[in-house]
């Protein structure tokens, strides 16, 4: 199979510049590419990483043992009004901008988020009170098991708090290939977040709100700016933690969660005693929000994961209360990346 690269670097393919090389590299142009790629890797007994825009993963300093399929899908096709199927590769806030040009609402509270189109339905991406899923019609992957294309419905991916099918059951099982979206002509914007409320005010259009959405997210160093250091980073490493009323302390901020209730995952961080701007070696805590641990110039997995589980610990022991990283962990053994700073 031609096109191969061998000891590609995978730090500059990150967003947080953390990672080894792969050994043996390729980019991904076509349904075919995919289908060959994948083909060759299982008939050489090559493992397989798919890649796409690097913002929601943590590679090990080792690299990666195999072949890293960098997904560069492109296109935009309107299927009817509202209705826009997404190549996988497409840079995700792109989609967002046209989707917003053309008053299209459903989408404008996930502004200035890094990545790829691919990418946001195996995390469920959201932010602002706004989820992918409350938009995806269906997901159209390529089939590791049987080699063929198929379409996923929005009930398919069974799509929950920052995750879907391709994270548990289905895990390396497909490729997304695009993304099919229906958005609401005309929309009103989705104004339930409260710190959106208060930013863009209730009679705030599409526009409006997406430049509050950017605006809010640079001030926490969320918008990758190459002179901010603070934007060296995954964004939010941890999940807000859902958890049972017997854990919630009346100090703790707080949300509905079905039967259990949400908490801050920021506040949890900041009042176990890791502040803004926290420094652990070459990585630490952004200075503009808790939640991102950011690489300050060389640094490694080896010294996020300290750091991760320095935080864990610390929140455990203070609150009870686990919290769980969102990155993909990429290249390590098969424990918990973070009880390798225990063992």
């Amino acid at each position: 199979m031609n096109g191969f690269q061998r000891n590609v670097p995978l730090a500059p393919l990150t967003t947080i510049g953390i990672g080894g090389p792969a050994k043996l590299f390729f980019e991904a142009r076509s349904a075919d590419d995919v289908r060959d790629a994948v083909a060759w890797a299982q008939s050489n007994g090559e493992s397989l990483l798919v890649l796409a825009g690097g913002s929601n993963v943590l590679i090990a300093d080792e690299g990666f043992d195999g072949l890293v399929m960098r997904v560069h899908l492109r296109g935009i096709d309107v299927e009817r009004h509202g209705v826009v199927k997404v190549a996988a590769g497409e840079p995700w806030d792109d989609f967002v901008a046209m989707a917003v040009r053309n008053n299209w609402a459903g989408v404008e509270c996930l502004s200035g988020i890094p990545g790829s189109t691919g990418a946001t339905p195996i995390q469920n991406v959201g932010a602002y009170g706004q989820d992918v899923s409350e938009t995806i019609v269906k997901v159209d992957a390529f089939d590791r098991t049987t080699g063929a294309i198929v379409s996923l419905t929005n009930a398919d991916c069974r799509f929950a708090y920052r995750d879907s099918v391709f994270k548990n059951e289905a895990k390396d099982r497909y490729v997304v290939l695009s993304v099919t979206f229906h958005l609401r002509p005309d929309g009103a914007p989705l104004l339930r977040y409260p710190e959106l409320q208060q930013f863009a005010g209730d009679a705030a259009n599409l526009q409006q709100v997406r430049d509050a959405v950017i605006t809010i997210r640079r001030k926490k160093g969320m918008v990758i700016d190459p002179t901010d250091p603070d934007t060296r980073s995954d964004g939010s490493f941890f999940m807000n933690p859902i958890v049972p009323p017997s854990l919630v302390r009346t100090d703790m901020p707080h949300w509905p969660a079905g039967k259990n209730v949400k908490l801050s995952a920021a506040w949890l961080i900041e009042h176990a005693g890791f502040h803004k701007g926290f420094v652990h070696g070459r990585v630490g805590i952004s200075s503009k929000h808790t939640l991102a641990i950011i690489n300050r110039g060389g640094g490694t997995a080896a010294e996020v994961l300290e750091l991760v589980g320095m935080i864990q610990d610390r929140v455990r022991e203070e609150f009870g209360v686990e919290l769980r990283p969102e990155p993909n962990f990429i290249g390590f053994d098969a424990r918990r990346p973070a009880d390798r700073t225990r063992a």
